[in-house]
């Protein structure tokens, strides 16, 4: 039982699992404040009814992303001593920040939201939900800026350890600036699909049209804007990547050897050393344009950036491994346009006021919810294994960050409650989801006099 593979494992799954409800939560609360502000504007009673309808679901979604997020940064202290100490001065600002200012921020308004129903004025009470949103987007970017320092360090000098000496180029790291954008109008997506999918199940049986059909389309757009947004923002990230990573790049592409121009490779089969191709399916160029920008651009492969890595940091191993990152790679990129796909016929089958389309086609739109999460899944494996074998790019290597002092059983034993209560939190968020997401929206004559409508939907 390794420690190092063990404390990976532990990490990689509770990671994964938390960025499931991130998108989700950034997502929704935007969607939430449209119909929101839909409804302040129009007046009209099916658009209180679907803001107070998502606003349960956001609210499920948002409270499991805070429990299961608390996880993440104890496993720092607990499996990563070494690297904690190494970046904590780096890390502390930002994550002070996302916890005393986006946290609080998209909390207490959430609070006020929540409470502020027939209470607070409308406009004040729109507010609070738009100051929501706000502050999830801004825990995004404080959360990313630790993420991107460990993809590009920037802003520090190494004493020791890694000590904070321009806060502002850290949140200007080049890395961020182009991951940030590409993470918001991802979690476009995640948000778009749940509205479109739990939308489709209530439109397929004919429940609250007046609600769920507009539902129903405004995911629909969102996942086709948030596929878009993704290829564009992916578009600058890749080519940040080349500049930054050039292995990481190399990696996603299998690209072994350096070439000008690079060929985009459809399918690849190596060897199970991940040392060659086998067999590609390649169209010439597209890769040159993905990584410089011009389709005569020359990309490094992955044998000359492992000479050229053991002449910069000594003897070693700089590869991650091929399979992961390449597949990763491709699932991240094949299932968010699957979604944008199912979200193009959802607008089709609902053109010029209409309702198309018989069960099965209803159902794929139901479960379509899944496609967005496994594209963001796939996206942060491909982000951190490919960025292997570092922890932080250049400066410390992941082996060199795990705690010196924790043995194998001790992790494990944490990976298997984690995993266990991870596992449990999961079938309680799909309870709470499905439960709730079958209900009819509340009604205003529903409610008892002077009781707050969201109070009463919500608990």
């Amino acid at each position: 039982m390794d420690p190092l593979d063990l404390a990976r494992w532990q990490f990689g799954i509770t990671t994964v699992y938390h960025f499931l409800f991130v998108p989700v939560t950034i997502g929704l609360s935007l969607l939430v404040a449209i119909l929101n502000t839909v409804w302040v504007r129009t007046g009209k009673v099916a658009y209180l009814r679907a803001t107070k309808f998502w606003g349960t679901l956001f609210l499920i979604n948002f409270a499991m992303g805070v429990v299961t997020g608390i996880v993440q940064e104890f496993q720092f202290g607990m499996n990563w001593s070494s690297y904690s100490r190494f970046v904590g001065d780096i890390f502390g600002a930002p994550l002070a920040l996302e916890a005393l200012l986006a946290f609080f921020l998209e909390s207490t308004f959430l609070g006020l939201w929540l409470f502020g129903w027939n209470r607070l004025p409308k406009l004040v009470h729109l507010a609070c939900i738009w100051l929501v949103a706000i502050g999830t987007t801004l825990s995004a970017y404080f959360i990313l800026a630790a993420n991107s320092f460990m993809q590009w360090p920037v802003g520090f000098k190494v004493d020791g350890r890694a000590e904070l000496v321009d806060f502002g180029e850290v949140l200007t790291n080049k890395v961020l600036l182009a991951a940030f954008p590409h993470t918001i109008v991802g979690s476009w997506l995640s948000g778009g699909a749940i509205l479109m999918a739990v939308s489709a199940w209530h439109v397929a049986r004919k429940r609250d049209l007046d609600v769920f059909r507009p539902c129903l389309r405004l995911g629909a757009v969102v996942v086709v804007l948030g596929a878009f947004g993704t290829l564009v923002t992916g578009d600058v990230l890749g080519k940040v990547m080349t500049q930054t990573q050039p292995m990481k790049m190399a990696a996603a592409e299998a690209l072994y050897q350096t070439e000008q121009p690079a060929p985009f490779s459809l399918f690849t089969i190596g060897t199970l050393s991940g040392t060659e191709p086998v067999f590609q399916v390649t169209i010439p160029g597209v890769l040159s344009q993905l990584a410089t920008g011009s389709f005569d651009g020359k990309v490094h492969g992955i044998n000359d950036i492992q000479a050229e890595y053991q002449k910069r940091f000594g003897p070693g191993d700089y590869r991650p491994f091929i399979p992961v990152a390449y597949w990763g790679f491709r699932l991240m990129i094949g299932f968010g346009m699957l979604a944008a796909l199912v979200a193009l016929a959802v607008l089709w089958l609902t053109r010029k006021g209409g309702i198309r389309g018989s069960g099965w086609m209803w159902s794929v739109a139901v479960w379509s919810v899944a496609l967005p999460f496994l594209a963001h899944s796939f996206g942060w494996i491909f982000t951190e294994m490919a960025r292997q074998p570092w922890i932080v790019f250049s400066q410390m290597k992941t082996a060199d960050g795990v705690s010196p002092s924790v043995g194998g059983g001790t992790v494990l034993t944490s990976l298997i409650v984690f995993t266990a209560l991870y596992g449990a939190l999961a079938l309680v968020e799909l309870g709470l989801m499905i439960k709730y997401g079958r209900k009819t929206p509340p009604s205003p004559e529903d409610e008892e006099p002077g009781e707050s409508g969201q109070e009463s939907f919500a608990y």
